[in-house]
């Protein structure tokens, strides 16, 4: 790993064994890129890559570099709008008389190991300063004196490098920052598929691929949180690449709020991407000598398929972006209420289910919504962070020692940015909801959002979930988001100020996650936003799982998890077996296919153990014996995608321990079938010299045999059922345990 700097030719070189980034400075003093890709030789002059060519009709920098230089077909590092350049810029400043253009030169630049920590920001880390390089460039317009700091952090191990940029105002005058991207990245061509993870509640991040044109592609939100809708993660890939081989970028911000991913092709095929705040609503007032830092962006090159950019992605943010006591511990597996009573419930009846719960082997209970102020509905209560004694009279301290005598951790469902106008909270302050003075407040929930732009509402909410949680023996901590921001106006910022509110409320819910993890570094914070409206990477830096969804029917959770699995970690995806029919969708799925399905996450149950037949129950202790057993596996190990369910009937995917000796294999089939085909998966990741013997039987395989030939999965759909044998239904699903001999 390097970064080097040639003075004479004024080029950098951020090159390790897996890629290169390669930039160079003009002799205008703008910044260009050169190249981004598979690792190449350094060499002292890259400016062969520099192309120009005389075209009609194209503008130039200036006279001096006429038929020379144009920013219009010059890829470029941090691109401005209206000097040439007519595509969509990485940053825009709006100054005192109006004008929105700007001149960005190099001016300085350093080379420090390790990686620096972003201000009041989630980022990616590194523990040892030779994990990483970063090489920081600074940038000035010389009429407004604003600086820009662009950080390029690259890894030691992998195809990733992590970019942001600070802007500083070292002028006289006050200037209005209106969009400020975390990167940018010209490419030189446009034949790439554009793949992005999209949705809306109880189905999130599913995957939607198509190819670029001219023109420009894009996701974003524009709703105060990363959102159902649209995750803050897109991938380029070559037509020809698949999961285990060929050329693909992914491209991920580490930010909850508004976001935009676009790929802009210009008729000259060149393909723009930009990734950060949305410009949309977004704008930042920098007075004199005041800052503002963009969030960061990962960046993660392959060569070797989806599956390889999907495992760099999430070992970087299992290791280097979740942190704390419980990055690297197995998840505890937890029963969780909600579905079993919603909001009927009283002490006795928590703890007949929690003592059924421990008898089957869950270690952890938590408690959902409903157990504080005049919460008997989600009409009220929202705000009031105090236990409802009629429900729970002993409080919260009382049912949490209950539970703990039972030899089971105790956890808490919170929703601290919300408040209902029911509530005393809203009494006693009307004014710290988002609304705007004379107009009316829109709903949802029956609840409206705390303003956390203001630091004394943050520190309210903060005392009161500090109470509780000081008093009580709390182990989880779900924490819920359940609207999104509608009336984005502060009533305690200036008019030239209200363009901040968005981003300021996003650092405002940070620093809540930041003072409580800091303070209770033992406590599991799991994130939650109506299920998966705030599953990204910003979040994960503070709770290191998230429930992936509210939708937990087993069916439909295999294309959530399936495509939440191209970025983020095992470990991180909140995954629990529920009742039947399905509270979200009706369906009626065997209780071993829940269970085959939720392995592949943290791992826990929805519902009443009690309601269950004794043969059912039999079977959860079961499955909670397996996940115990085999849960560092799945959720540490190496995981791979086999079997897409966005394009088959069946769906498969695999872990591999580090050591490669044992391997958990899913297969679900949605919908059965007479007489098929028979059929075999090609297994991942395996040693081709081991033995491997798949668990309860006696075959053995070699992993080459297993990687080239298949794992045979033929059942009774295949042929005739004989009268007596085995049979197959709807819904099916195995689970194979390979181990090396």
């Amino acid at each position: 790993m390097s970064i080097i700097f040639n003075e004479q030719t004024k080029t950098f070189h951020l090159t390790n064994n897996k890629i290169s980034y390669i930039m160079s400075i003009l002799p205008t003093g703008n910044l260009i890129q050169l190249y981004f890709g598979k690792k190449v030789h350094d060499r002292a002059d890259f400016s062969y890559l520099i192309e120009t060519s005389a075209r009609p009709t194209t503008t130039y920098i200036s006279e001096e570099y006429h038929n020379k230089y144009t920013f219009t077909h010059l890829k470029q590092e941090y691109p401005v709008y209206g000097t040439t350049d007519f595509r969509h810029p990485a940053i825009e400043i709006k100054q005192a008389n109006g004008s929105t253009i700007s001149n960005f030169c190099y001016k300085s630049h350093s080379i420090s190991a390790g990686k620096p920590k972003l201000a009041n920001l989630p980022a990616t880390y590194t523990e040892n300063d030779n994990e990483a390089e970063t090489l920081t460039i600074v940038l000035e317009d010389d009429v407004t004196h604003v600086q820009v700091e662009l950080l390029y952090t690259l890894f030691a191990k992998a195809g990733i490098i992590a970019r942001s940029a600070k802007i500083t105002n070292t002028g006289m005058q006050a200037v209005h920052l209106t969009t400020a991207m975390s990167l940018c990245l010209d490419l030189p061509d446009c034949d790439y598929e554009w793949m992005q993870f999209s949705g809306s509640w109880a189905r999130e991040r599913h995957l939607k691929v198509r190819k670029l044109e001219q023109g420009i592609t894009s996701v974003e939100s524009t709703r105060g949180a990363s959102s159902h809708e649209h995750n803050p993660f897109v991938i380029l890939k070559r037509p020809s690449t698949d999961e285990n081989k060929g050329t693909a970028i992914g491209f991920s911000l580490v930010y909850s709020g508004n976001f935009l991913a676009q790929a802009e092709v210009d008729t000259h095929d060149v393909t723009r991407v930009l990734i950060g705040i949305n410009p949309f609503a977004f704008d930042w007032k920098l007075d004199q000598g005041e800052q503002f830092q963009t969030p960061e962006a990962v960046m993660v090159y392959t060569d070797k398929g989806l599956n390889d950019l999907s495992q760099t992605y999430q070992k970087l943010y299992q290791k280097r972006l979740a942190r704390g006591y419980w990055r690297d511990r197995p998840r505890p597996i937890l029963i969780n209420n909600w579905e079993a009573t919603y909001f009927d419930f009283n002490e006795d009846k928590l703890v007949k289910i929690a003592q059924k719960a421990k008898e089957c082997g869950v270690e952890l209970f938590v408690l959902d919504d409903g157990w504080f102020g005049k919460r008997t509905s989600d009409t009220a209560g929202l705000g009031d962070w105090t236990p409802n004694l009629d429900l729970l009279p002993n409080g919260i301290k009382g049912l949490s020692k209950r539970i703990e005598e039972l030899g089971m951790k105790f956890g808490l469902w919170i929703e601290p940015e919300m408040t209902n106008m029911n509530s005393d909270l809203y009494r006693a302050h009307p004014d710290w909801i988002l609304h705007v003075p004379e107009r009316h407040s829109s709903e949802c929930r029956h609840q409206y959002v705390l303003d956390y732009s203001r630091p004394e509402v943050v520190d309210y909410i903060y005392n009161m979930l500090d109470k509780i949680l000081s008093e009580s023996h709390i182990s989880y901590i779900k924490w819920d988001m359940n609207r999104y921001i509608t009336e984005c106006y502060s009533v305690k910022l200036p008019a030239d100020r209200q363009g901040e509110v968005f981003h300021r409320y996003i650092l405002g819910v940070y620093s809540l996650y930041e003072r409580l993890t800091t303070k209770y570094p033992h406590i599991l914070f799991e994130s939650c936003a109506s299920g998966g409206a705030r599953f990204d990477p910003g979040i994960l830096y503070y709770a290191p799982q998230g429930w992936t969804s509210d939708d937990t029917d087993a069916i439909e959770r295999l294309k959530i998890q399936y495509g939440t699995s191209y970025c983020y970690p095992i470990s991180s995806m909140g995954s629990h077996v529920s009742v039947v029919p399905n509270h979200q969708i009706y369906r009626n799925t065997p209780l071993y296919t829940r269970a085959n399905v939720a392995y592949f996450g943290t791992f826990g149950y929805e519902l009443d153990l009690n309601k269950l037949t004794l043969e059912e129950q039999e079977d959860v202790k079961q499955q909670i014996k397996f996940m115990k057993k085999y849960r560092e596996v799945i959720q540490f190990g190496t995981f791979y995608r086999l079997i897409s369910p966005f394009e088959n009937n069946v769906t498969a995917w695999m872990s591999v321990s580090e050591d490669k000796k044992t391997v958990i294999v899913g297969w679900y089939r949605v919908l059965n079938g007479i007489n098929l085909p028979y059929s075999r998966i090609k297994l991942q990741g395996l040693n081709d010299d081991f033995c491997y013997e798949i668990e309860n039987t006696t075959r053995q395989y070699f992993g080459d045999e297993l990687m080239n030939i298949g794992l045979i999965i033929n059942d009774p759909s295949a042929g005739q059922v004989q009268n007596g044998g085995p049979t197959s239904c709807d819904f099916d699903s195995k689970i194979y345990v390979l181990k090396a001999k």
